[in-house]
C-alpha cells in the first residue's frame, strides 16, 4: 500500500519540504510539504522529479574497479564487492602517499557534498588523516569571493549576510536570477513569491543583469549592464553615497573602522567615470544610490554573475560596504547574519583570530591558498607537472571538474595520467571514468538529510531533519559509511569498525568543548557527555551533539536532549529567543518531523565579529592593495563579444542531465546572443557557431533573442556529456557543449583563486559545415 514520508529536498539551495509517495521502496510522487515550517508547500520541477532521480537506472549499485594487467597496465571498470574496493584503496593509496608524501594526494570536493549529510560531516576527517595541502573544491568556481570579502570585513568567512526578503523595502539584486536558480548564498523557499510579496507590499526590486531574466521581468527596474563592471558599479554608488552626504551607518558607526579610508579609497570612481565603462548613465548610478540611501530598509544581494568575474571579490566587498554605509547591515529589513542550529553558541564579543589570506601558495603557479583550499583550475597543472610534491593519487568526492574548472580536456588529460584515484559518486561520469576506484552513495530517498551548511544562509531561522524515507536496498553501504570506510582505509586502519570514525569525531568535539571556558559543558566529562548522545547512528549522534552545544541547545544540561522543550537562553541562547526555541535537540526535532521554527533573523552584531580588531574592518589591506587594478578597468572597453553563462530551473550545474523530467524544453544548451549581433556575424535561428576564447573553441547551436544586450553571447554551464566511457545515457542524447573548455584557467579573481567565468571575450563565427562523409 502507498504511503508518504517527508523529506528535505536536497537538489538546490532552497531546501524545500517535500511530501513523497511511496509504494514499497519506490518513490512514486513528489509534492510540496504544506506543512514545512520553511518552504509550505513550494516545490520547483526539481523536486518534484525527486521519484525519478530516485530511481535513475544508470545510477550506479555496487562499486566498481579497475582491472589491471600483468605488467600494471590499466584495464576497463568492472562491479566488485565494498571488501575488494576498499581493499585496493588501502593497498595502492596509503603506501603512495607515504613514499612521496601527504601532498601527493589531492582531494576535489563537488558542489553536492553541501547537499549531503556525509558530505557535511566526513570532508574534514578525511582532509585530517591525509594532512594534504592540495584542496580543490568547487568555491573557486563559484562563491569563494563572497568567503573572502566576509572573512576580511568580519574575521569569519561564514559570517555571510542575507538579505531579509520578507521584511525589505527594496532590493538591490546583482548578478543573480533566483526565479531560475532558487536562490544561492540565501536559502528561500519560494524566491520567486517573496519578490512578488515585496512588490505587492509597494517595496522596489532592482535587477542588474546584462540578460533580461525571469527575474529581471518581475523588476521595478533592470539595468543592462556591461558584464564584470559590478564592481565598478557598485563603488560609484558608494561615491555617490559619500558625495551627496547620504551615509548612514546608524549604530554601526561605533562597530566600524575606516570609513574615512573608505571615502578616500572610492574617490575615482565617480558616476561620471564609470557609466561608460558599465554602459549605464550616471543618473542611473545616482538613482540607484538615491532610492538605496532614501529607503525605510534596504539591502544588497550579488550572487555568481558577481563573483565569478574578474573584480569578484571586490565586487562581494562592495555590497556588504553598501549595507553597511546606508545603516542596512544587521537590521531588520536589511541584511542580516542567520544564526543556525548547529552553529556555534553565541560568546561574548570581542577580538578574534582573523582571517589570513596565503598562508600558503600552490606549487608550480605559487597561487595563494584560500580558506585551506587552492583554485580548482589549477589542478591540470598540480598533476601534470613533475617535481617533488606532484599530485600523484587524487580523491574526488561528488565532484566533476572535467566539466566544472577551466580547460577540461588538459584536466581530462591529466586524470588520465595519474597513479591513483578514487571517486565517490552515483554516476560513472566525465570525471569518474578515471577512477580506479568509484563508491557509489545511495539514492537520496535511501539516506537521511540535514542541511549542516544552508541552514546558515536562510533567511529564517529554522531547524529541519528527516531521516530515510525507505530502507537502505541490500548490498548498498549508507553514504555516510563509505566516507568513513574511506577515512579508515588511508589512514592505516583499514578494516576497523566504521563507527570509531564517528566516535573519534564525537570525543574531539566534546574534548575541544569541555576545554572551553565559555562553553556550557566547560569542565565536564567528555565520557559521561557522550553517553548522553541519541540517535540509531553514528551521524545521528554527531548532529545531536552540535544541536545540544549550539545556539538553541540544551547544553547537556538534561539528559533527553530538550525533548520537553527547556529553559529559554539555556546553553547559551541568544538574546531575544524565547522558550519554544530553547533545549533544541536530537529528541525533540524527531519530534517535529515539518521542523521547528526558530524566528525571525536578529541583529547580532557585534557577536559574528572575529577581527583581531573586534570591528568591522571596511578597508582591509587586500582590499586596498586590489584596488588599483579596478582604477585601471575604468578605462577598460572590451572589444567585439563577451559571454556569460545562465542558470536553468530544471538543472543544478552538471548533476541532473540524466533525469528524463528536467533535460529538454527551456533546459537547453544553446547560445544565446542579440538580433542586432546575430545579424552582423551572419547567423540565423538554429545554425551552429564556433565559439572561440583563450582555451579553445567550441559549436553550439544559435539562439537569437533580445533577453541578452547587444556585445554579450549567453552559453550555459554543466553540458559537455559527449566523453567515450561514461554511464549517462539521457545526457548523452543531448550532451551540449562544456562552456569551461573556453578557458585556459588564468583569468582568476587573485584574491580568491576564483576562475573567471562570466565577462571573458569571444569571437564568433558561423560554423564551417562539415565536408560530406567527414566526422
Amino acid at each position: 500500500m502507498a504511503r508518504t514520508a517527508p523529506r528535505i529536498c536536497p537538489l538546490c539551495e532552497a531546501t524545500c519540504g517535500l511530501t513523497l509517495t511511496i509504494e514499497g521502496t519506490t518513490v512514486t510522487g513528489a509534492r510540496g510539504d504544506r506543512d514545512d515550517i520553511f518552504s509550505r508547500g513550494f516545490i520547483c520541477p526539481k523536486g518534484a522529479s525527486f521519484g525519478e532521480l530516485d530511481a535513475d537506472p544508470d545510477r550506479l549499485r555496487l562499486p566498481l574497479v579497475r582491472a589491471y594487467g600483468p605488467d600494471g597496465s590499466r584495464g576497463e571498470l568492472r562491479e566488485a564487492s565494498w571488501q575488494e574496493a576498499y581493499d585496493l584503496i588501502a593497498a595502492r593509496l596509503r603506501p603512495l602517499a607515504e613514499e612521496h608524501g601527504p601532498d601527493s594526494v589531492g582531494v576535489v570536493l563537488g558542489n553536492p557534498n553541501v547537499h549531503t549529510v556525509a558530505g557535511a560531516l566526513y570532508p574534514p576527517l578525511l582532509l585530517g588523516a591525509l594532512r594534504t595541502r592540495n584542496l580543490f573544491t568547487a568555491s573557486t568556481v563559484d562563491q569563494m569571493p563572497k568567503h573572502v570579502s566576509s572573512g576580511l570585513l568580519f574575521g569569519d568567512p561564514f559570517a555571510i549576510p542575507v538579505p531579509d526578503l520578507d521584511r525589505t523595502d527594496h532590493l538591490l539584486l546583482l548578478g543573480a536570477n533566483p526565479l531560475e536558480s532558487n536562490g544561492s548564498l540565501c536559502t528561500a523557499p519560494d524566491f520567486p513569491g517573496k519578490l512578488r510579496a515585496l512588490r505587492k507590499r509597494g517595496g522596489t526590486l532592482t535587477v542588474v543583469d546584462p540578460r533580461r531574466t525571469r527575474t529581471a521581468r518581475l523588476a521595478d527596474r533592470h539595468l543592462a549592464i556591461r558584464p564584470g563592471t559590478d564592481a565598478l558599479l557598485l563603488a560609484a554608488i558608494a561615491h555617490v553615497l559619500f558625495e551627496e552626504k547620504l551615509t548612514d551607518p546608524g549604530p554601526l558607526a561605533e562597530l566600524a573602522e575606516g570609513i574615512d579610508e573608505l571615502r578616500e579609497a572610492v574617490r575615482d570612481f565617480t558616476a561620471e567615470a564609470v557609466a561608460p565603462a558599465c554602459d549605464l548613465t550616471a543618473e542611473d548610478i545616482r538613482a540607484l544610490a538615491r532610492e538605496l540611501a532614501e529607503a525605510p530598509t534596504a539591502a544588497v544581494y550579488g550572487r555568481i554573475g558577481s563573483c565569478t568575474v574578474e573584480h569578484g571579490t571586490l565586487a562581494s566587498w562592495l555590497v556588504d560596504v553598501l549595507n553597511i554605509l546606508t545603516g542596512n547591515l544587521d537590521r531588520p529589513g536589511g541584511a542580516l547574519f542567520p544564526l543556525s542550529a548547529t552553529d556555534r553558541a553565541p560568546r561574548p564579543p570581542g577580538p578574534g583570530k582573523g582571517f589570513a589570506l596565503g598562508r600558503w601558495a600552490s606549487r608550480v603557479a605559487g597561487h595563494p591558498e584560500v580558506k585551506g583550499e587552492l583554485p580548482l583550475a589549477a589542478l591540470a597543472e598540480e598533476i601534470e607537472t613533475p617535481g617533488e610534491g606532484r599530485i600523484r593519487a587524487l580523491i574526488a568526492l561528488a565532484a566533476n571538474p572535467v566539466l566544472s574548472a577551466p580547460d577540461g580536456d588538459r584536466l581530462d588529460r591529466a586524470l588520465a595520467g595519474l597513479d591513483f584515484m578514487v571517486s565517490v559518486d552515483p554516476y560513472l561520469n566525465e570525471t569518474s571514468r578515471h577512477a580506479d576506484v568509484v563508491l557509489p552513495p545511495p539514492p537520496p530517498a535511501q539516506s537521511a538529510h540535514f542541511d549542516f551548511a544552508f541552514n546558515g544562509f536562510a533567511v529564517h531561522n529554522q531547524v529541519r531533519y528527516t531521516r530515510a524515507a525507505v530502507p537502505l536496498e541490500q548490498g548498498r553501504l549508507d553514504e555516510s559509511e563509505i566516507h568513513a570506510r574511506l577515512i579508515l582505509a588511508v589512514s592505516g586502519a583499514h578494516g576497523a569498525d566504521p563507527a570509531t570514525v564517528d566516535d573519534l569525531a564525537i570525543g574531539r568535539e566534546l574534548g575541544k568543548a569541555v576545554a572551553d571556558p565559555g562553553a556550557p559543558v566547560h569542565g565536564r566529562d567528555p565520557g559521561e557527555l557522550a553517553a548522553l548522545l541519541t540517535g540509531e547512528s553514528g551521524p545521528e549522534r554527531r548532529l545531536d551533539l552540535k544541536l545540544r552545544l549550539g545556539p538553541y541547545g540544551d547544553g547537556f544540561r538534561t539528559g533527553t536532549a530538550g525533548a520537553s522543550g527547556g529553559t529559554a537562553g539555556a546553553g547559551g541562547g541568544t538574546a531575544g529567543m524565547d522558550a519554544g526555541t530553547a533545549g533544541l535537540g536530537l529528541a525533540r526535532l524527531l519530534a517535529h518531523p515539518h521542523g521547528i521554527d526558530l524566528g525571525p533573523l536578529r541583529p547580532r552584531l557585534p557577536g559574528p565579529l572575529r577581527t583581531r580588531s573586534g570591528r568591522i574592518e571596511l578597508l582591509p589591506a587586500p582590499i586596498a592593495a586590489d584596488l588599483p587594478r579596478l582604477r585601471a578597468a575604468l578605462a577598460g572597453r572590451p572589444a567585439g563579444l563577451v559571454l556569460v553563462g545562465r542558470r536553468h530551473l530544471r538543472s543544478n550545474n552538471s548533476w541532473m542531465h540524466n533525469v528524463p523530467a528536467l533535460n529538454g524544453g527551456s533546459n537547453r544548451c544553446t547560445l544565446q546572443i542579440h538580433p542586432e549581433d546575430a545579424a552582423r556575424i551572419g547567423l540565423h535561428d538554429g545554425d551552429l557557431a564556433r565559439i572561440t576564447a583563450d582555451g579553445g573553441a567550441l559549436e553550439a547551436p544559435v539562439e537569437i533573442t533580445d533577453a541578452v544586450r547587444t556585445g554579450v553571447v549567453s552559453l550555459p554551464h554543466g553540458w559537455g556529456h559527449d566523453r567515450p566511457g561514461t554511464r549517462t545515457s539521457v545526457a548523452r542524447t543531448r550532451p551540449g557543449v562544456n562552456v569551461n573548455q573556453l578557458l585556459d584557467g588564468s583569468r582568476l579573481d587573485p584574491l580568491s583563486g576564483t576562475a573567471v567565468l562570466n565577462g571573458f571575450p569571444v569571437e564568433l563565427a558561423p560554423a564551417i559545415p562539415a565536408a560530406p562523409g567527414a566526422r
